[in-house]
Formats: structure tokens, C-alpha cells, sequence
């Protein structure tokens, strides 16, 4: 077939499926697929910080978020991207907010304050520079990071398949930590650090069956695969670390239930190893 030939039928294809779309499809187009509602992104411990705001206060404090960044390193090769959200500096700041009961500048991103500021001073805007209000100074600024994503805590399961035909199943158990620190804006000194871990844990059940049939293979898969978000693990940690500083830095007081879970791994250890 020469090129000619070719460039036409290509043209005419074109054509062609043009005009199914418009005999198929409506006029206006398709109507798109609603799937689930919007809404609120809250973890287990989001009413903690949210009764904290039933708590008569007043002179509150001035916090400032610094970069709570991703330190973990860890990396899905799959999709060359982070396994770990890189919002984590975000996500406290929508955790002390939903406490009400701190008062939140801005010092992580000071790109367009800063911006608007010049824009004010040089009377590009519509502010007068003689009106405009002084920045806020902070109390306490919060930095950390997160530092730990460990694979495998625990992986287990069982499974049977005779014949191409059975079934298993499988759980895994993962954790993520998060270090973070306050510091006096004035002193620079650090005054209350939290340390906490989050485990995180997701289960799948599959049945499967294989036949052949003549020369050809019949495959028949059926399972559940159910897993923690790791990114609601993340915000959880947030959430709690946020609480403690709340009630155990600040001196709010503590809602019933809404205490961190104490371990004593580290003594445990300590007593099995002199046993042995």
C-alpha cells in the first residue's frame, strides 16, 4: 500500500469515528460518574482535639508551624515518588486549628506575604503603607519530622491450593514514628519534645481456581484486599502529637480516652534478657 493510500485511510477513520461520537454520545456530552460524597478528612483522634475547644482559655498562645519533612527516605521504586505524604507540615497546622484554642502565624511558606508586604510599601495596592498592621509575633514554633517507616513488623498468613484450586490469606503490620519539637520563639530553647508511632495494619483473602480446558487455561480469581490508609497513619500521629502539646505542654486538661498507649517494649526486654 503506498503512503498515499494510507494518509487517506488514516483521514477517513478520523472522520468516521468522529461522527459515531456524535450519533452515540449527546449533544451536551456524557454525564460524568458521581462516586462517593466529599468528606471531612477527621482520624480517630480529630474529637480529642476538638473537645480541647470546650475548654474555657483565654491569652492563647501564638503558634508558628515550621517544616515537619519527610526524613524516612524511603522511596517506591515503582513510581520513582515517596511512600510518605510530603504534607505533613500541613497537616499540623489543620490539627492545631481544629483544637481552637492556639492562635496560628505563618512561617512556613512566606513567598506571598512577603510579596504582598513589598507590594504595600511601594504603593502598588490599594493599603496604604501608614495603615498597614505589624506582623504578628509568635510564642512557639513546632518542627520535626518524620522518621521512621518500618516494613514488616509483622507479615503472616496461611494458605491451600490443590489442583489450582484453593484459597489464603494474609495480614501485614507496618509503623510510621514522627519526632517533633516546640521552641520558644524568644529563648530558641526547646521546651517539650514528643515522640510517637503509629502501627499500621491491612489483611487480603483470595480464593482462586485453575482449569484447562482442551488447550486452553480457565482462571477464576475472587479476594479482598483491606488496608489502613498509611496516610491516615501519618495524620494520626499528627493529631496525637498536636494533643500533647495541647494538654501536656500547655496544661489543657486531657479528654477521658484520648491518652497516648503507653508500651513497655524496652522493659520487657529488659526483664526477658535477665531472665536469660
Amino acid at each position: 500500500m503506498s503512503v498515499k493510500k494510507i494518509v487517506t485511510a488514516a483521514l477517513m477513520s478520523t472522520v468516521l469515528a468522529g461522527c459515531a461520537a456524535q450519533q452515540v454520545y449527546p449533544n451536551k456530552g456524557v454525564t460524568p460518574v458521581m462516586g462517593f460524597p466529599v468528606t471531612s478528612n477527621d482520624t480517630p483522634y480529630s474529637s480529642c482535639l476538638d473537645k480541647l475547644a470546650d475548654t474555657p482559655a483565654n491569652n492563647l498562645p501564638v503558634f508558628a508551624v515550621g517544616e515537619v519533612s519527610d526524613k524516612t527516605g524511603q522511596i517506591d521504586r515503582t513510581t520513582n515518588s515517596t511512600v510518605l505524604t510530603q504534607g505533613v507540615t500541613e497537616m499540623m497546622i489543620s490539627a492545631f486549628a481544629k483544637t481552637r484554642r492556639a492562635h496560628l502565624v505563618e512561617r512556613f511558606d512566606l513567598r506571598i506575604p512577603l510579596a504582598e508586604a513589598r507590594m504595600i510599601q511601594q504603593g502598588l495596592t490599594t493599603l496604604s503603607p501608614e495603615v498597614r498592621a505589624p506582623v504578628r509575633a509568635s510564642n512557639f514554633v513546632v518542627m520535626g519530622a518524620l522518621t521512621e517507616l518500618n516494613y514488616n513488623i509483622l507479615s503472616e498468613g496461611a494458605g491451600l491450593y490443590i489442583s489450582g484450586i484453593g484459597a489464603g490469606g494474609r495480614t501485614v503490620i507496618i509503623n510510621v514514628g514522627l519526632d517533633v519539637r516546640v521552641v520558644n520563639s524568644q529563648t530558641f530553647s526547646v521546651t517539650h519534645v514528643s515522640s510517637l508511632q503509629k502501627q499500621v495494619f491491612g489483611y487480603e483473602v483470595e480464593a482462586n481456581v485453575f482449569r484447562f480446558f482442551g488447550n486452553r487455561l480457565v482462571e477464576f480469581d475472587a479476594g479482598r484486599i483491606q488496608n489502613e490508609p498509611l496516610q491516615l497513619g501519618v495524620r494520626s500521629v499528627v493529631e496525637m502529637a498536636v494533643y500533647q502539646i495541647m494538654t501536656d505542654f500547655l496544661g489543657l486538661p486531657g479528654v477521658p480516652g484520648c491518652a497516648v498507649e503507653q508500651t513497655d517494649i524496652q522493659q520487657a526486654h529488659v526483664t526477658r534478657t535477665k531472665g536469660d
